[in-house]
C-alpha cells in the first residue's frame, strides 16, 4: 500500500521548525519568516515507504533568501535509528518525514540512479566515461561535517550532497573534473555527480568521488607534532618522532603539483596585482575594521601591506583551490591528496570559480600552519609557558619554511620570493579569521590579531 505523503504546505512548515536545529543550517542567527518548496522529485516508493528529493526556499526577515536541498524519506513508523532525523510529526498528517540520507532504502536509490545515469524528473544524474557504479554496495552518512552530507558507499565511493544551494557548477565539481582528466596524483578521482537546472542554469547538486581509507587529515597530524613538542620539554622540534616538516615539505610539493595541473587544463592569465585582489583586500579590511576594534587598531598597517603589494608587479593568476587548509587535506600511505575544492564558502559560487593567485592557496595554507601551532595557547589553555610560546613559533616557522621549499621544488621559484603579494594574501586571510573569531569564538580573536601584528610588523 503506497503512503500519503505531506502536502506542500505541510512539508514547508515542518521544515521550518526543523531546519534551524540542523548542523548544515548556515543561517541559525536568522529568523525565518517563510519556507517554500521549490521541487519536489518522487525518487522511490513501495509498501509503506517513499523517498523524495526536495529543495526548498527559505525567506528570513532580514537579508537575501537562500536555497537548501533536503532528501527526505516518509514511513508510517520510524525504526529507532531514524527517530532523530524526523521532521515534527504534528506538522506532517501523521506520516512520518525524515532526513532521507540516513536512510539505506533512500540512498540505494541514489546509487542505483547514478549507476545507471538516470535521469528522474529535474534531476540528472550522470558519469564519468567509463565509470562502473557497483549499486550493491551499502552505505552509510561519513562523520559529522559543517555544511554538507556525504556518504561511503562499500569504502569505495564517497557521494557528497552540497546541503545550500546556489544556481551554477558548483566549483568541487568543476575542478576536481579538470584535475582528474589530466590525471592528477594529488586529488580523489571524480566518478561522478547530480545535476538540475536551478534559476534556468545547470546547478550541482551532489558528487562522486573515490572514497580514501587509511587516510589522516593534514590537521589532526599537525596537532599531534605540537602536542608532542610541548609534552617533550626537553626536545627541538627537529629531534620529534611525530616531526611534521617532511610531511609540510611533501604537502607543499602536492599543492605545487594541484595548481600546475589546474594551470594546465584551465589555463592561465596575467593581471596587475591592483586590479580586484587588492581593492577586494581593501574592502573587506573596511568592512571588518568597522566592527572589530581591536582590528581598527592595525587598519593603517594592513593598508601599507596592501599599497606595497600593489605595487609588486603583474602576477599569473589561474584557477585554485580556494579555501586551503590543513583540514582540506588527507595523508594516505603514499601521498598528500586535496579535498573540497568548492572555495571560501562565504563568497558567492561566481566569485569562487574566478582566476585568483596561487598564492591565496600557500597564504591559507601559511595561516593554517599558525593557527595549529599557536591554538594550544589559547586564552583558557593549561600550562602556557614562556617556553611553550616559544617552541610554538619554532614548529610554525619550521613547518612553513618546509612547505614553502617543498613548493619550491616543483615550481622553481619560492612563494616567500614574493613577500609583498603573499603577506598581503595572509593579511587577508587573518582578517577573515579575525572576523570569524570575533563572531564565533571572542577569546581565539589575539590569535589572528598577534598574526597581523606579525607580518605587519615592518610597516
Amino acid at each position: 500500500m503506497s503512503i500519503d505523503v505531506p502536502t506542500d504546505q505541510q512539508l514547508a512548515e515542518a521544515l521550518r521548525q526543523w531546519l534551524p536545529h540542523q548542523r548544515w543550517f548556515s543561517a541559525k542567527d536568522r529568523d525565518i519568516t517563510r519556507v517554500s518548496i521549490s521541487t519536489r522529485v518522487p525518487l522511490t516508493s513501495d509498501d509503506g515507504f517513499a523517498g523524495e528529493h526536495v529543495l526548498v526556499e527559505v525567506e528570513f526577515a532580514s537579508g537575501p533568501p537562500v536555497r537548501y536541498q533536503v532528501p527526505l524519506g516518509f514511513r508510517a513508523h520510524l525504526s529507532e535509528p531514524l527517530v532523530s532525523w524526523a521532521l515534527p510529526e504534528s506538522t506532517t498528517g501523521g506520516v512520518a518525514a525524515y532526513d532521507g540520507l540516513h536512510d539505506p532504502d533512500v540512498i540505494a536509490r541514489y546509487l542505483t540512479a547514478l549507476g545507471a545515469q538516470e535521469h528522474i524528473g529535474d534531476l540528472r544524474f550522470e558519469t564519468i566515461p567509463g565509470t562502473v557504479i557497483d549499486t550493491a554496495e551499502s552505505g552509510h552518512v561519513l562523520g559529522a561535517e559543517q555544511s554538507n552530507t556525504s556518504l561511503v558507499f562499500g569504502e569505495t565511493l564517497l557521494f557528497k550532497v552540497f546541503r545550500q544551494l546556489e544556481a551554477g557548477i558548483n566549483p568541487d565539481v568543476e575542478l576536481h573534473r579538470a584535475l582528474s582528466g589530466v590525471g592528477c596524483e594529488y586529488v580523489a578521482d571524480l566518478r561522478g555527480w547530480v545535476e538540475a537546472d536551478v534559476d534556468g542554469e545547470p546547478t550541482t547538486l551532489a558528487m562522486a568521488q573515490d572514497f580514501i581509507e587509511n587516510a589522516a587529515d593534514g590537521w589532526s597530524m599537525a596537532l599531534i607534532s605540537v602536542r608532542d613538542l610541548f609534552t617533550e620539554a626537553d626536545l627541538h622540534a627537529a629531534e620529534l618522532g611525530s616531526d611534521f616538516a617532511g610531511d609540510a615539505e611533501r604537502l607543499g610539493a602536492a599543492v605545487a603539483h594541484v595548481h600546475a595541473d589546474l594551470a594546465r587544463s584551465l589555463g592561465t592569465e596575467v593581471r596587475a596585482p591592483g586590479e580586484n585582489a587588492i581593492d577586494d583586500m581593501r574592502s573587506r579590511l573596511d568592512v571588518a575594521a568597522e566592527t572589530i576594534p581591536e582590528l581598527a587598531e592595525h587598519r593603517a598597517a594592513i593598508a601599507a601591506v596592501y599599497d606595497e603589494a600593489a605595487q609588486s608587479g603583474s602576477d599569473t593568476v589561474q584557477r585554485i583551490h580556494g579555501d586551503l587548509h590543513l583540514g582540506q587535506v588527507l595523508r594516505t600511505p603514499s601521498t598528500w591528496l586535496l579535498i573540497d575544492f568548492e572555495g571560501e564558502p562565504i563568497k558567492p559560487v561566481a566569485e569562487r570559480r574566478k582566476p585568483d593567485s596561487p598564492l591565496r592557496d600557500v597564504a591559507g595554507m601559511l595561516r593554517s600552519f599558525d593557527y595549529a601551532g599557536q591554538h594550544l595557547l589559547g586564552q583558557g589553555a593549561p600550562n602556557v609557558t614562556a617556553q611553550r610560546a616559544f617552541r610554538a613559533v619554532e614548529w610554525v616557522d619550521r613547518n612553513a619554511s618546509a612547505f614553502c621549499e617543498g613548493y619550491a621544488s616543483v615550481t622553481g621559484a619560492d612563494p616567500r620570493d614574493r613577500s609583498a603579494l603573499l603577506r598581503a594574501y595572509e593579511l587577508d586571510k587573518a582578517v577573515y579569521e579575525a572576523g570569524y573569531e570575533a563572531k564565533h569564538r571572542p577569546s581565539w580573536l589575539p590569535l589572528p590579531l598577534n598574526a597581523i601584528g606579525r607580518l605587519t610588523a615592518s610597516q
